[in-house]
């Protein structure tokens, strides 16, 4: 057994086909300038707002990885929690997310194979009950037995 999982991870073991878990945060201006910085990309879109006045989004955007990258957290996290790894994830961005909105990130189980401690998940992000994106993602879950 091991003994050294963190309190709130879910081993496959225990994860069953609907489990939900979830965020919310406010992305905001300095999450927005870090993200840049972070990520190298300093999309005028993001940082600039004479420019993105100008776009057809007409202002400031968040970038939407760092949109993505809350179902990062809800995986890493929550469900399965720490010790998950990353397989695949498929993204579809649906509307901006702007600075200031409260967005709701969750992910749902969808699939399970424990022979390969495989789990899929449907993930979505809302903004005020709008999807702004959708995806799939496949991880690796812990497990309290030894490979």
């Amino acid at each position: 057994m091991l003994d050294n999982l963190p309190r709130g991870t879910i081993c496959i073991e225990d994860i069953e086909m609907g489990m939900t878990r979830y965020l919310r945060k406010v992305v905001t201006d300095k999450d927005i300038q870090m993200f840049a910085e972070v990520s190298t990309d300093h999309n005028p879109v993001h940082i600039d707002d004479d420019y993105a006045q100008d776009t057809i989004f007409e202002g400031r955007i968040a970038h939407g990885m760092l949109t993505a990258g809350l179902i990062s957290a809800v995986i890493g996290e929550q469900l399965p929690g720490h010790g998950t790894i990353y397989m695949t994830q498929s993204l579809k961005f649906l509307a901006p997310v702007r600075p200031g909105d409260l967005v709701y990130a969750e992910v749902k189980v969808t699939g399970i194979q424990i022979d390969k401690r495989r789990v899929t998940l449907e993930c979505k992000c809302e903004v005020e009950g709008k999807k702004v994106l959708v995806g799939e993602a496949m991880v690796m879950a812990p497990s309290r037995k030894f490979d």
